[in-house]
């Protein structure tokens, strides 16, 4: 009965293990009870060691990559000063498009690298999503122009509360992808949508050639590009995996919808209390993004302008 007993009670651990399951073992009376008990301290101890040593080799690594990004941004700043120095050229104006592109791409692998620490890094506050939004289009604007591409904006305003450092980064990868997989002369419209019960919605809607309904429950995953992705060889299968990790962890909720030969919209929800800010018991006063004299004027239906793409059409300006 007392051997049945200890073994009984080993087998129950292993069916629901707690989280300290190397104390709680049962109490060893004969020789073989005690080799058990020991040997399952030692495989406990050996694994804490081996996690350990792989989280200290993961946080080197991160602060690594962190550290060469930082690096690389100030010869991509010294570009960029280059770049705006002499904006007449047809030359630096296509050589700005492709220092976006890996302005983009090193950016977002900083992001990378922060979020392990995302909670840590969250302030809340309040911001128009008209304005927050024509920021990024504007950021955009080189690669927009390159492939004539239109920016509309459609809706009412709405006001939001967010964080808004990894909400422009959530919605820089939705518009990353419109611009990338637009037609040239397309148009990319962003519509607002601001509800009764305080909540909102903003929608990316491209034209671009749609995703297969196979590949629509797969797009969130990490490293799946889908048949658009081969055959434009550009994709990563990252942004829309990113997008959705950073979204949810800032409470807010990312979908898409989509049809061959149809484009692409990708709707990022606004809840009317942010999930975040009610655990942290936030009641931060209002804040909004500072006016900025190209971006006050926008209004339903017009392209954003200062460095705006052109319309449908419309020839590049110098």
């Amino acid at each position: 009965m007392r051997e049945t007993k200890h073994a009984r009670r080993l087998l129950e651990l292993a069916e629901s293990p707690e989280a300290d399951w190397a104390q709680v073992l049962p109490a060893a009376r004969f020789l073989d009870e005690q080799a058990a008990n020991r040997m399952l301290q030692a495989v406990d101890l050996w694994h804490a060691q081996q996690m350990s040593g792989s989280f200290s080799a993961r946080s080197s690594d991160r602060d690594d990559m962190a550290a060469w990004v930082h690096e690389v941004k100030t010869p991509l700043t010294a570009m960029k000063l280059l770049i705006d120095a002499d904006r007449s050229s047809p030359a630096v104006r296509r050589l700005e498009s492709e220092w976006l592109r890996v302005h983009l791409l090193v950016d977002r692998r900083l992001y990378m690298s922060r979020l392990p620490s995302l909670e840590a890094d969250c302030v809340m506050e309040r911001t128009e999503l008209r304005r927050l939004a024509a920021r990024e289009v504007r950021d955009l604007a080189a690669w927009c122009v390159e492939k004539n591409i239109a920016v509309e904006f459609a809706g009412e305003d709405a006001e939001v509360r967010t964080d808004l450092k990894w909400c422009r980064f959530v919605l820089r990868q939705l518009l990353t992808n419109a611009v990338k997989y637009s037609p040239d002369g397309g148009l990319i419209t962003l519509n607002i949508v601001s509800l009764p019960n305080g909540a909102a919605a903003l929608t990316v809607r491209d034209e671009g050639p749609g995703i297969a309904p196979h590949d629509l429950p797969r797009i969130f995953d990490k490293g799946f590009t889908g048949g658009n992705g081969r055959l434009q060889n550009a994709a990563t299968g990252l942004g829309l995996y990113l997008a959705r990790t950073v979204a949810d962890k800032i409470g807010l909720a990312l979908e898409v919808r989509s049809k061959p030969d149809a484009g692409t919209s990708a709707s990022l929800n606004f809840p009317a209390a942010n999930p975040l800010q009610t655990l942290r018991g936030e009641t931060a006063p209002k804040e909004t993004i500072p006016s900025e004299t190209d971006l006050s004027e926008t209004v339903p239906g017009e392209t954003v302008p200062s460095e705006r793409p052109p319309l449908r059409g419309q020839p590049e300006s110098g």
